[in-house]
C-alpha cells in the first residue's frame, strides 16, 4: 500500500512538472502566419463612367455597393460632387473619408492595385 502511494505521489508530481513546463509555451503568442499585408492602391475612379469592376476596387466598395453606384448614377444622373456619393445606400462618412483619396468625377479610372 505504501508502495502504491510513492507511486501515484510520484505521478501527481511529474503531471505537475510537465505541466509547469508546458505553462510558459501557452502562454506566449503562436507564430500563426501574419496576415497579408493590404493592397496599396494607386491611381483614382471616375465615380460618373467606372463600371462595377472598377468600382469595386475601392475600399469598403464591394459588389453589391458597386452596383448601387451604377443603379443611384443611372436614376439620379452623374455625379457634381464627390460627396454626392453619400447619397447612395450603403455609402456612408466613414465608408466617404476612406474613399475620397480615390475619386475621381472627370477622366479616366486609373486606379490600380
Amino acid at each position: 500500500m505504501n508502495q502504491r502511494l510513492t507511486c501515484i505521489k510520484t505521478l501527481a508530481i511529474l503531471l505537475l512538472l510537465l505541466f509547469a513546463a508546458a505553462l510558459p509555451a501557452m502562454a506566449e503568442p503562436s507564430a500563426a502566419p501574419k496576415p497579408a499585408a493590404k493592397a496599396v492602391l494607386q491611381g483614382t475612379v471616375n465615380i460618373n463612367t467606372a463600371d462595377a469592376t472598377q468600382l469595386a476596387l475601392l475600399p469598403g466598395i464591394g459588389p453589391k455597393a458597386a452596383d448601387s453606384i451604377i443603379e443611384y448614377r443611372k436614376s439620379a444622373g452623374d455625379f457634381t460632387s464627390i460627396d454626392d456619393l453619400v447619397k447612395v445606400k450603403g455609402i456612408g462618412p466613414k465608408t466617404m473619408e476612406k474613399l475620397r483619396p480615390y475619386l475621381s468625377l472627370k477622366g479616366e479610372t486609373t486606379l490600380k492595385k
